[in-house]
């Protein structure tokens, strides 16, 4: 037994408890599997993802392929530890031509896609409405900050293969992402129809920096039969790829499963540690106030003749 310093700070053990069986709707749980120095956020969207499809008339390949990028940008920006916001656009030359999805921290969600009806065909997945073209993430801090921007070429793979491309490329911390958007139907009174979506992130953070590392990018100029430079990957990373490979897309979404209870199942054996949930909500920054501002500034000759306001999520 090693004694205590007295000047040494104790943590005290975090409390030990069931998962809860309550659904959370429309928020992010973070939590953590110190075991194997996993960290990682769970994220299940109902009524403020319904509410955003649905302002717009879109098809439902288009409704999931934006539930799919509005689940990433809260994975991504509930990690936002200041009052910014989080971006995330693609720009292509598939059916669906345009996405963006405006996160503002610390719950604010808008979004809108921009289509080809035309070009839109049965059984088309997110790669074929995708095409060809980028994805851009940008972190905007504030008009007094300079914005970050990372970007990646999107060349016909999902949003799944695209977050896993930029973590590889631009923050170089192994990543792993799953996302899952739904259709749900229910009979009796209310809302028969209603979208949902769920998504998971986990992240290889351990303490000791060469257990992160992993094996150099293609070099492309290199000379023909040069050896590839290859790093075997930590035990505790295998084995955290192995348990969300194992996460189907009914487990994100389903409305009667609590996220405690998914992340439970996953990590029981190891141990996991969740945090206070994020809540989220949809939510326009236009009103009808600053569209009537905006109207009476502009010249009479060259105002608009509408009084609708104009909402793009």
């Amino acid at each position: 037994m090693v004694s205590q310093s007295p000047d040494m700070k104790i943590t005290p053990p975090a409390p030990i408890r069931a998962p809860s069986a309550v659904p959370v709707d429309d928020a992010a749980l973070p939590f953590e599997v110190d075991a194997l120095d996993l960290r990682g956020r769970l994220t299940r969207l109902g009524p403020a993802l319904d509410d955003i499809l649905t302002r717009h008339d879109y098809p439902p390949p288009v409704c999931k392929l934006l539930g799919e990028a509005i689940v990433l940008t809260t994975l991504l920006g509930s990690s936002l530890k200041f009052d910014g916001r989080f971006i995330l656009q693609t720009q292509t030359d598939g059916p669906v031509s345009f996405l963006i999805v405006d996160f503002q921290a610390p719950d604010r969600l808008r979004a809108y896609a921009r289509f080809d009806a035309t070009q839109l065909k049965d059984g088309q997945d997110s790669g074929s409405l995708l095409g060809k073209g980028h994805l851009a993430m940008t972190i905007d801090q504030g008009a007094d900050m300079s914005r970050y921007q990372g970007m990646v070429a999107l060349e016909g793979g999902n949003l799944e293969d695209a977050a896993h491309e930029y973590f590889l490329r631009s923050e170089q911390i192994p990543t792993r992402v799953r996302l899952a958007v739904g259709e749900e139907w229910r009979g009796g009174e209310g809302p028969k129809h209603r979208w949902r979506a769920g998504g998971m992130l986990l992240q290889f953070l351990p303490k000791a920096p060469e257990r992160a590392r992993q094996a150099d990018l293609h070099p492309g100029n290199a000379p023909e039969g040069a050896a590839a430079h290859a790093v075997a990957e930590d035990d505790a990373w295998v084995e955290g790829q192995s348990l969300i490979a194992t996460v189907e897309d009914v487990e994100l979404i389903d409305p009667d499963l609590s996220g405690e209870r998914l992340l439970y199942r996953l990590f029981h054996e190891r141990g996991v540690r969740v945090f206070a949930p994020l809540p989220l909500r949809a939510q326009c920054s236009c009103s009808r106030d600053a569209v009537s501002a905006m109207l009476k500034a502009l010249p009479q000759k060259t105002a608009p003749k509408w009084s609708r306001t104009a909402r793009w999520w």
